[in-house]
Order: C-alpha cells, then structure tokens, then sequence
C-alpha cells in the first residue's frame, strides 16, 4: 500500500501520526522522546566531529570511482 503524497506534506502526515501515536499510546512517549535525544546526540557528534576533521584530498583513496572525466 503506497500513499500518493511527496515532499512537505509527507512530512506533515508522517508528524501527524507520530503526535497520534504519542497521544494515544501513552508507552510510546517515552520510546519516542529516547529516540529523538539519542539521534539529535549521534547528529551533533558527527556535525562536530566533520567540522573539527574534515574531510581531505589525501583520505579519499579513489576520486573518480567510475572513471569519468
């Protein structure tokens, strides 16, 4: 089953079902908001890990993996 909806209103449904769900599943809400802190603490571990190591010339090993150009 596919729902015929891109882009912003995706988003809108899909936020929409995850309120319903916290509201109506109370057990949910904990899962949910563990969910959200563990991914915004991976997010910005790896924003601060690429600001503070970027990524070099020298550590890509193949620049042109498909040999165009």
């Amino acid at each position: 089953m596919t729902i015929p909806i891109r882009g912003t209103a995706a988003l809108v449904v899909a936020a929409a079902i995850i309120a319903a769900t916290a509201v109506w599943l109370p057990a949910y809400r904990w899962f949910l908001l563990i969910s959200i802190g563990i991914g915004a603490a991976v997010a910005g571990g790896l924003y601060l890990w690429h600001e503070l190591r970027p990524v070099r010339d020298d550590d890509a090993e193949n620049k042109r993996p498909l040999g165009l150009g």
